[in-house]
């Protein structure tokens, strides 16, 4: 067990909340008593709040593995990986935003302050150990994303997508807390480390388990967009700001997974050895699981292919790779949540290019459609060259960050014996597909004929692709850095995760 630390001592530890809450409300002060510059000043205030974060964090590694505030929240090298992950996320989209025209110049201040606010929302998931403590970041979460869907709320498209997104979690989140309930009444605990013990004093009926288990995984699919719980998506992504979108294809879903891990790996496993683990009370989630990883690919993958729109398609695509990284969930062993958790940030990397690829080009091209983007190689080689490498890491080729990620996805299923290769099969094939298109976008930009002329891209955004495309390409090569800090992030459950 993680050490239980007293509520004044947690504060120490809880810095990067602190700061980020700190800017948070600093930004909408000076939004409220600035008026020139309002937005300059907002997005340079982020920054540095972003900033600091990621400083205080990093000081927080020799912490170990600590629950503060009563056990409500923990504080491990688990949670550390997320944070930076969701620092280093929304600061690409702080950075980008300015060369957008998507946000009004007089609303500035307050999508600076959400893109804040929703950081923190995210790392307080990241660290959750408590069902009531989940709940209230995942609606954190979840308010700050529908905010930020509909921040165009002039546009008929942007104020749908926030709209369908509210309804979708207001199901998703009551179900889910309706199966916490059920779990509660079960062990008598809303602690995530208590729940096996009293789940095995208890002799908890395996079917009332099972449905609980089965409603909070609503609720967890739903942030992670797996099929049946995707539908949301898709209408989101497309009507959404592009920035918010793109964050939204990482952050919150990334989000997704590391409450999801410390969920299952927390309260319905037990540990079986070094890095491996077993269902609590003989409930076989990882089929479950499976069944929807295969599904949630296999349904991204096939729908993207008939989609137009770029935005459309990458959020099928995202879908898609959702059902990749489940496969590494399954497992119930430490190769498993290794490969999951070097996959996102791969992921990250080559998504976000992707997205920021199209926000590039948005204002040039007038347009988010695929027959808009024919000839762009030769209007505009450097997003075209940077899109085609985004899309073919996102498939799998080598010598691509992508294809390192799921080759390690991949090696794990292989090596977890006979019983997954079906899973391992499905994968494969489904990358197969995903090739087809991806390469219709790319046939669309180097080998259809366009309108002529050349298109002007915003230096600050040829910027933030290479900053992007760079560990894309190398991170195909020389991935040893990122392996060491991924299997150090792995210590979640104490002594008995190693």
């Amino acid at each position: 067990m993680p050490v239980i630390t007293d509520n004044i001592a947690s504060l120490g530890y809880a810095t990067p909340e602190l700061v980020l809450a700190g800017f948070f409300l600093f930004i909408l002060l000076a939004d409220l008593v600035f008026t020139r510059n309002r937005g300059q000043m907002a997005c340079t205030l982020a920054i540095l709040g972003l900033a600091m974060t990621l400083l205080v964090t990093l000081r927080l590694y020799p912490a170990g593995e600590r629950l503060l505030f009563a056990k409500m929240m923990a504080i491990d090298p688990f949670a550390l990986f997320f944070k930076i992950f969701f620092v280093g996320s929304t600061a690409v989209i702080v950075l980008l935003s300015p060369a957008t025209a998507y946000i009004p110049r007089t609303r500035q201040g307050e999508y600076y302050a959400f893109l804040l606010a929703i950081t923190l929302g995210m790392s307080l998931l990241a660290s959750a150990a408590d069902l009531v403590m989940i709940v209230l970041a995942l609606e954190m979460v979840s308010v700050t994303s529908y905010l930020l869907a509909g921040f165009m709320k002039e546009q008929a498209a942007s104020a749908e997508a926030a709209l369908k997104y509210a309804i979708y979690g207001a199901v998703a989140t009551g179900t889910m807390v309706y199966g916490m309930s059920l779990l509660y009444g079960i062990t008598g605990t809303t602690n995530l480390y208590e729940m096996p013990q009293a789940i095995a004093r208890g002799g908890a009926a395996p079917l009332a388990l099972f449905v609980a288990v089965l409603l909070v995984l609503v609720g967890f699919g739903y942030k992670i967009a797996a099929v049946p719980f995707h539908m949301w998506a898709p209408d989101v992504y497309e009507g959404a700001p592009t920035p918010v979108t793109a964050l939204l294809s990482v952050g919150p879903k990334a989000a997704g997974f590391a409450v999801l891990i410390r969920f299952f790996y927390a309260a319905l496993a037990v540990p079986a050895g070094p890095g491996r683990w077993n269902p609590v009370a003989d409930i076989d989630w990882p089929l479950l699981v499976a069944v929807i990883s295969a599904v949630t690919m296999t349904v991204g993958n096939l729908i993207a292919i008939n989609q137009s729109n770029l935005k459309r398609l990458l959020a099928y695509s995202a879908i898609a790779h959702a059902g990749y990284i489940l496969m590494g969930f399954v497992l119930l062993n430490g190769q498993g949540l290794y490969a999951m958790l070097f996959y996102l940030i791969v992921y990250a990397f080559m998504n976000l290019g992707a997205f920021l690829v199209v926000i590039a080009l948005a204002g040039p091209l007038r347009s988010e459609e695929l027959k808009d983007y024919a000839g762009l190689a030769s209007r505009t080689a450097f997003p075209a060259v940077a899109m085609a490498v985004f899309l073919f890491s996102l498939t799998g080729i080598p010598p691509l960050a992508g294809f390192v990620g799921k080759f390690y996805l991949f090696a794990a299923l292989i090596e977890a014996g006979r019983a997954w290769l079906w899973l391992a099969v499905v994968g494969v094939l489904n990358s197969v597909i995903s090739l087809y298109y991806y390469a219709r976008i790319v046939k669309a930009m180097f080998l259809e004929k366009g309108p002529s002329g050349r298109l002007t891209v915003a230096s600050a955004h040829q910027v933030l692709i290479a900053a992007l495309l760079i560990p894309t390409v190398l991170l195909g090569i020389y991935w040893a850095p990122v392996a060491r800090f991924t299997d150090y992030s792995l210590r979640l459950l104490g002594p008995l995760a190693r």
